[in-house]
């Protein structure tokens, strides 16, 4: 519900969504946690298996962004993250860390299946993926809520006077660093 507040909805909606985004930590941490815990006894295998690191990043990732999801969905932490770059990290973290990386995970795992092979035909190849994608997306995803939390905080900067105390385009050239390290995650994890 994080993306409802401060929008033209009535105040009681955006209150019923805050509740239930907070609510739905409960689900999908057990969620994540199972994930997590299915390794309870194996960790020497995450260590040697680039396939089950990819995997297991995906599950924190996801408990990271549910839980994240449910903070911002608290209306004083919204207030300074609405429309800033964390939202935009936010669906980052979710996107590059939890989904691509079951993805590439998954397909690390059937590939070879389908093949009939053990693994994968390179598997330091599947190795220099994983470090550059997971690099990649904490760089980027950093960048962006540090992006987002600047930007929060140089719109609601004001003045002895009232007035603001940065004019936009100071926020948006406030953003250049954050910008160029993002592009350099992306190209990491794009690599």
């Amino acid at each position: 519900s994080h993306h409802l507040h401060y929008t033209a909805l009535p105040y009681w909606v955006q209150t019923l969504g805050m509740t239930f985004s907070i609510m739905l930590l409960v689900p999908s941490w057990a969620s994540a946690g199972n994930a997590i815990a299915t390794l309870n006894g194996a960790w020497h295998k995450v260590r040697d298996d680039a396939t089950l690191r990819f995997m297991f990043v995906a599950a924190v990732f996801y408990g990271l962004s549910t839980f994240e999801g449910s903070f911002l969905a608290i209306r004083p932490v919204n207030s300074l993250s609405h429309y800033t770059d964390w939202t935009v990290g936010h669906v980052h973290s979710g996107t590059l860390g939890w989904v691509a990386m079951i993805v590439f995970g998954a397909i690390y795992t059937l590939v070879p299946k389908l093949a009939g092979r053990e693994d994968m035909a390179w598997p330091r190849a599947v190795e220099w993926h994983f470090w550059l994608a997971i690099s990649g997306t904490l760089i980027y995803v950093v960048s962006l809520w540090n992006a987002g939390i600047t930007q929060g905080l140089m719109w609601r900067a004001y003045d002895a006077g009232g007035a603001l105390s940065y004019s936009f385009i100071e926020s948006v050239e406030a953003m250049l660093p954050y910008y160029a390290a993002r592009t350099l995650g992306g190209a990491l994890f794009l690599s």
